[in-house]
């Protein structure tokens, strides 16, 4: 019997429109105008964009935006390994507290939380450390060492703990139980057996979901701009807030966090 191709008009009519949405929005982007105060400008200002790219403002909101991905992902990893092991205890109130700090901080908006950290110091205009319900030995001033950047690196580790926690928890349990019931045969400790055998193990299933955490984060530095962190965000709205080009700005701190985030996206691909 003769060989007939069967015919797939929908996926030619689907590409078909794919192509013309793309002429249309390349159209837009670059070859389009509009007129402003009576004077004709390309819609989106590329020569704006292109002067502003590799300002000096911009790199430095960029350098901020880096070192806060850095310190809060550094946090938000170190928390929730240890809330992941309280979680994992034997011990209903260990457990219990890790549950309640990770509901708590999984409940309430990342926004809500940088807010009230950056106002903390009016509530604890001092910090102090010694025997509880006793003499201090180290006083801290909040005013003057609760710095926005700090601020906002602490609200931001202590949200994403919260979530690396569940991430953690789903790679130790991940772990057969016979290699835990292996170590303890041979006298291991439980923190030797975590340390040796099943972390290692588990960091197969905890490191793709930490990189996609790590690129959300990049992105969720963004809220620090409103506790008047000069992250890349905050430095762009105060560049439009005077020569009023919003929607160029706006690119030009969207292509900032595109590049990042694709060489971050190949890293965690080879990770």
């Amino acid at each position: 019997m003769p060989v007939v191709p069967v015919r797939h008009p929908g996926r030619w009519v689907a590409a078909l429109v794919v192509v013309v949405v793309t002429a249309m929005l390349v159209h837009s982007l670059f070859f389009s105008h509009v007129f402003l105060n009576g004077q004709r400008r390309e819609r989106f200002e590329w020569d704006v964009i292109d002067h502003y790219f590799l300002s000096s403002e911009v790199l430095k909101g960029l350098g901020f935006t880096l070192a806060l991905t850095v310190v809060a992902m550094a946090g938000g990893i170190s928390i929730g390994i240890v809330l992941a092991i309280m979680r994992l205890s034997p011990n209903p109130i260990v457990t219990g507290s890790a549950w309640v700090y990770i509901w708590f901080f999984r409940g309430t908006p990342v926004l809500v939380q940088l807010l009230f950290w950056y106002s903390a110091s009016y509530l604890f205009p001092s910090f102090t450390l010694g025997i509880p319900f006793g003499p201090a030995f180290v006083h801290i001033d909040l005013n003057t060492w609760l710095t926005p950047f700090l601020a906002a690196s602490v609200g931001l580790a202590l949200n994403e703990g919260a979530y690396m926690s569940e991430i953690v928890r789903a790679g130790l349990i991940s772990v057969d139980e016979g290699q835990t019931e292996a170590a303890q045969s041979v006298g291991m400790t439980r923190l030797m057996t975590l340390r040796l055998i099943v972390i290692p193990q588990a960091m197969r299933v905890i490191i793709p979901p930490t990189g996609n955490e790590t690129i959300s984060m990049l992105k969720t530095t963004s809220l620090a701009s409103v506790v008047t962190v000069w992250e890349l965000t905050f430095a762009v709205e105060q560049i439009y807030a005077a020569n009023y080009r919003v929607i160029p700005l706006l690119m030009v701190a969207s292509f900032q966090y595109l590049w990042v985030t694709t060489v971050l996206m190949v890293g965690q691909y080879y990770l």
